[in-house]
């Protein structure tokens, strides 16, 4: 059986030959060291052992910001500085297939206003962070890593291709394809057989914590850390609204000197999102990491807390939202993993048959999670968070549109339809503090879910890319009606006394300033229900439940260098 769990499943000793493209890299230790490590966690398992016992949770450290005030532009400013020794690592994996979409999730757009990919986002949020910290420099490269798998790697890379890397340099990308393991039978960590081909191992994904062992086997830290880099950041495949914090974030990783920094949100207490926690045990060991939310009420009841996980006087829980979002100082991090070898702490999880746990109803496998990385690290690392604000930065998307239909009312949908209709609330939110007139949402429901709809406003990243920026492209009077459409697809669009009631599109090159103003009315883009189940629309259009009927509208584009005035009477 050697050579086909070799071939298939790649556990072989961990290449150290970067390659710009795409890079392939094994568990580390190879079979043996997994079947060892299996055999221990599935003892623990099967014995109901607690992976905390002994100890003790607290609330850690970490800022929290609130959107638009000084402290927070204070931030952003200072991450925009720090953006250009960053680099940018997505983990993009998975297919959309619990989405009830046949394709990458990557290649989902994020909004159907302009049918921006959530890729395409990616990068041109990572662009308008490169040339906006450059600013007077020569042009750094941000470099941009995507761990794919065996299910995403080729169309990751069509993806890319055929967009040109949506006005990247190839060379600044890297993917780096996470290979999956073997599956495990019984308690005894014996092999898995695949049941279509019993000459082969059953193999299913190692999780994404994987992409710590890969970016170290590959060599790329080495190479960013020689080039004068200090920091890694990462985030997962379908967020919208993430890049509108990462600049604050890093902003706050510069400026506490963190190692360790986790995006957080406000979470209610009990709600089904990972709580970051101090846990302190009583040998003297100490971690901040994010405990399950199963996990945590339990964990604080044991540990002299009768309540259990409750809302503090804020109306929230003490212990922030875990958003799956890292940033981390390359130095120290480069340090841990030559220690560990960028192995990352597993876990299991059987389903048994019954109570006596003897045997499996199907096979499992070991698995890893990205945002365990701090539970190796000494208690003398600087290990934080930062709280934004929900509609600021968490809107993902993952669900399919009848799960999220039996989401339990006031809990949020994190669908198709709500993760788009989040980015026109956050765009408008903004507009408002910017100075817009907006007025407040409607209610409507798209397959089955309420949401709010606002204004359908879109930006490129490099229009909109801090809010102070925004806030010196908004001047005057300006106005616009909840049934509008506004897409500014330029970078030097500067709005003064605008009234929209309509659909209104500006385009413009990079060396073209224009002025916009005046009053522009018409039937605009009206909405129109979607039935998930109607075969006749496309996948995107069914997971969101609504589609956008473009009655009438202005468009005007401006390809030339200059400056020009678009004014309606």
């Amino acid at each position: 059986m050697a050579n086909p769990i070799c071939l298939t499943i790649g556990l072989l000793p961990a290449s150290t030959t970067p390659r710009r493209k795409h890079s392939s890299i094994s568990y580390p230790g190879g079979l043996v060291a997994y079947i060892k490590n299996a055999k221990r966690l599935l003892a623990d398992s099967k014995a109901g052992t607690n992976p905390f016992d002994g100890f003790t949770p607290s609330v850690p450290t970490g800022e929290t910001l609130a959107f638009g005030d000084e402290n927070f532009i204070k931030f952003e400013e200072a991450g925009v500085r720090e953006a250009k020794r960053a680099a940018f690592v997505l983990v993009a994996g998975g297919l959309g297939e619990r989405l009830g979409y046949n394709g990458i999730k990557v290649a989902l757009p994020a909004e159907t206003t302009t049918g921006t990919c959530f890729l395409q986002h990616y990068i041109e949020s990572i662009l308008a962070l490169q040339e906006a910290s450059s600013e007077g420099e020569s042009k750094a490269q941000i470099p941009f890593v995507i761990m794919t798998s065996d299910d995403t790697h080729g169309r990751t890379l069509e993806l890319l291709e055929s967009n040109s890397y949506f006005g990247m340099k190839s060379t600044q990308v890297t993917l780096l394809k996470q290979e999956k393991v073997a599956c495990l039978d019984d308690n005894d960590a014996r092999l898995a057989l695949d049941p279509k081909n019993r000459y082969r191992i059953q193999t299913k994904p190692h999780g994404h914590g994987d992409v710590h062992s890969l970016l170290h086997s590959s060599g790329i830290l080495k190479v960013w850390h020689d080039a004068g880099l200090k920091w890694v950041l990462f985030f997962q495949d379908t967020n919208g609204l993430l890049f509108k914090a990462i600049p604050s974030a890093l902003g706050v990783s510069s400026t506490k000197q963190y190692q360790v920094n986790s995006l957080a949100v406000p979470r209610k207490a009990k709600e089904a999102i990972g709580g970051i926690t101090r846990l302190t045990h009583s040998d003297g060991r100490s971690m901040v990491i994010n405990v399950e939310y199963n996990q945590l009420d339990p964990l604080l009841r044991a540990s002299g807390y009768p309540d259990g996980d409750v809302n503090s006087e804020t109306g929230f829980s003490p212990f922030p939202g875990n958003i799956n979002q890292l940033i981390l100082e390359l130095g120290p991090y480069m340090e841990e993993l030559a220690k560990t070898g960028g192995a990352i702490q597993e876990f299991v999880n059987p389903k048994y048959k019954d109570a006596s746990k003897t045997a499996f109803k199907s096979s499992t496998r070991l698995e890893c999670m990205m945002q365990d990385y701090p539970k190796t690290l000494p208690p003398t690392a600087r290990v934080g968070f930062t709280v934004m604000e929900t509609w600021f930065a968490y809107a993902p998307v993952k669900n399919n549109a009848e799960d999220a239909a039996k989401v339990p009312k006031g809990n949020p949908y994190h669908s198709a339809t709500s993760g788009e209709m989040a980015i026109y609330r956050a765009n408008s939110i903004i507009l408002k503090k910017a100075g817009f007139q907006v007025p407040d949402p409607v209610l409507q429901v798209f397959n089955g879910q309420e949401v709010e709809v606002w204004p359908r406003v879109t930006w490129k990243p490099k229009w909109g890319l801090t809010f102070s920026l925004i806030k010196s492209k908004v001047s005057g009077n300006c106005s616009i009606s909840q049934r509008s459409t506004l897409a500014i697809k330029g970078q030097k669009v500067f709005i003064e006394n605008l009234s929209l009631d309509g659909a209104l599109i500006i385009e413009s090159a990079n060396d073209a300033e224009v002025n916009v103003g005046g009053s522009v009315q018409n039937k605009g883009w009206t909405i129109e229900p979607v039935d998930y189940k109607d075969s006749s629309e496309p996948e995107v259009l069914r997971i969101r439940g609504f589609k956008f009927n473009k009655v009438e509208q202005v468009e005007e584009k401006y390809s030339e260098p200059g400056k020009f005035q678009f004014k309606k009477a």
